[in-house]
Formats: C-alpha cells, structure tokens, sequence
C-alpha cells in the first residue's frame, strides 16, 4: 500500500499567493514604543503679562524607541497646539504618540525628538505673538523653550535639524517663526493655519459682538462665543493698552451712540499688518528663501471659507516671491482629517520631515 504524501502546497501556489500565505503566518512584530515625557519650565518672560498667565508651564517631551540605549543626538520637531486646547488634552487619548511610534516603526520617518509646550492662557490660548498684556509668547518659544530642550535632552543644536509643526492657529505661529526666525528652525508644516491673510469678508462684517465685548467687566462674561473671545485676544496681542482696563487693549471697533464703528487705524496697523501673515512677506523673503522646507496644507469644507481663500493667495504669494514650498487643499473640514491613523499627519507631515530635516549629528 502506498503512503498518501503531504501536499506541498509551495509547488502549487502561484508566487504572490505564496507569498501573502507566508506573511500571514508570521506573527506581527510588536511596535517600539518612545517614552513619553512631562517637564515643568518656569518662564521669566511669561512674568510679564497683564491676564493672569502662569508662568509655570507643561512641556510633553517624546522621546523616540532608540533614544534610552543610542546614546546618539536626536533632531527636534516643535509642535503648537491651537486655541481652546492644552496639551495635557492633546496627549490624553494616546493617538499622538501611538501615531509616532508607528511612523518610526515603518520608517516612514527616522526618529526624531516631538516637543509640545503648554500654550494655553485663561483666556483663549496664545495666538503665538509678543504682547505686554497677553504674553511674549514668541520670545518664551525661542530664548527659554529651545534651551531648556537643548540642555536636558540630547539634541542636534542646529537649525538644520530643527522644525515647527502647528494646527489651526498654532499653525499660525509655525509660519510666523519661519518668517522670523529661520536663524533656529529650517523646517516647517502648518496644518490648516489661520490668519494667513484676509479673506473675502469685510472686517465689519465678521461674526464679532462688539457691543458685548464693550459692555463686559470680565473676559468670563463673554460666555461661549468663541470668535468674539478671540477678538479681544487679538486686540490684545496687537493693539495693547495697559491703562485700559479691564482687557487692558483698544478695539478694532468702537461704540459711538451705541453703535460698532471700524477704527482704520487700527484695522490697518493691529488686524492687517500685525495678526495677519500676508502683509509681513515681502519682509520675510530672505527668511523664508533660506528654510529647507515650507509647508501647509487646508480644508476645503472649513466653516469659515475665508480661511480656505486666505490660504490660496497667501500660497500664490510666495509664488510670486520665488518661495518653494508645499501648498495642497484637501477634502475635509480643518479637524476630520489630521489625526486619524491615515490623517495627514502621519501621511504628509512625518514623510515632509523625513525629507528635510537632517537626522545626522556632524559631530
């Protein structure tokens, strides 16, 4: 009696069949896992604010798999959170640091250390500007944040291995320390920045109750109304005025017989030439010609279209100004599609870095 000999299903299967068969019985590899950091830095230059600021402020620090045994330095990325938002809320839920522990495992971007500070206020948040009534959040990034990072973890110390990624109005403060300060950072992406440039609604008919504003003794007597919240965080980062209480600024419009006017002047000097981006490049051109890579992206269903228009001319303009960068509108509203497992994020931010940023120490 002949033996029945075991099939081999090698000579059968064709080669990608094959191929799908062995992979599929080899157990998944686990990911590695970075290590998440929380550090406390006491700022002197956040001292000087007229709101109530702490100067006592939260830093999240990831630090990549191969950080603990490497014993090598490690490139930068600093991230800006937008309004409404602390850090503590942005790393609560794990998706963050799960979403940079699988974009290292799949190479899709060498390691590199993630820096996420504290930018929140008891008002709206820092819309990442100097002002002596909100706080000189600029100079807090770049003369306290940069060397306390430099000095307690094992960095490249070099612009070239240094970039800025913001979201919403933190995207905001990226392109604004581009346009500032590519002395320290050479890269960077904003995920659908706001307050690029003036979009298509006249300032006296955006969305502001300037009646309320005059009339409220506290910022909590605002209420829930958040774009009128942030006008007076606006005209506070730009139009100051430290012997006005009790929001210590002026206002883009003021009340005659009980009625909002717009005060030119100060649309012009505090809305157009100071929160705005656009009015700033042709200052900024040097700056912004030497950064090795500039990009951001928006939402085409955003709410507020003049955000989507801001960002066409604002991308149009530095075409016009011989500026490389990227510039891509996308289906979806400025939160549906940034930090989902295939969000941009982990699809085009971590493969921009991977190509700009220089992950090799040359000492």
């Amino acid at each position: 009696m002949h033996k029945t000999q075991p099939m081999n299903w090698r000579s059968i299967l064709p080669t990608g069949l094959l191929l799908f068969f062995v992979m599929a019985t080899v157990p998944a590899q686990p990911v590695k896992q970075g290590a998440l950091m929380t550090e406390k830095l006491t700022s002197t230059i956040l001292h000087d604010n007229k709101i109530g600021l702490d100067p006592n402020r939260t830093i999240k620090v990831y630090l990549p798999p191969g950080y603990a045994t490497s014993g090598k330095r490690y490139p930068v990325v600093y991230y800006f959170h937008s309004i409404f938002q602390n850090v503590e809320q942005f790393f609560r839920d794990g998706r963050v640091v799960g979403l940079l522990d699988r974009g290292m495992a799949n190479r899709v971007s060498s390691e590199f250390i993630f820096v996420a500070a504290d930018f929140s206020t008891p008002t709206t948040g820092s819309i990442f500007e100097n002002s002596p009534v909100s706080g000189r959040w600029l100079d807090f990034t770049t003369d306290e944040l940069l060397p306390f990072i430099d000095q307690k973890y094992r960095t490249i110390r070099h612009r070239d291995s240094r970039a800025i990624v913001g979201d919403f109005m933190g995207g905001r403060g990226a392109l604004k320390l581009a346009m500032t300060r590519a002395d320290l950072f050479s890269v960077v992406y904003a995920l659908h920045p706001v307050a690029t440039g003036i979009g298509y609604t006249p300032f006296p008919l955006v969305e502001v109750d300037w009646k309320k504003i005059h009339q409220a003794n506290t910022f909590d007597d605002l209420g829930n109304d958040g774009r009128t919240k942030l006008f007076v965080t606006v005209c506070q980062a730009f139009l100051p005025n430290p012997n006005r209480p009790p929001f210590f600024c002026d206002f883009f419009m003021e009340l005659e017989n009980g009625v909002p006017k717009p005060q030119a002047e100060r649309i012009i000097r505090g809305y157009q030439h100071g929160f705005l981006l656009e009015e700033e490049l042709p200052e900024a051109v040097a700056s912004l010609q030497s950064m090795r890579g500039i990009a951001f992206d928006w939402g085409r269903f955003d709410p507020t279209q003049s955000h989507v228009f801001s960002n066409q001319v604002f991308s149009r303009k530095l075409e016009e100004f011989g500026i490389e960068h990227e510039a891509e509108e996308y289906r979806g509203t400025p939160w549906n599609r940034v930090w989902t497992d295939d969000g941009r994020f982990y699809t085009r931010v971590l493969p921009f870095l991977q190509r700009h940023l220089v992950f090799d120490s040359p000492h």
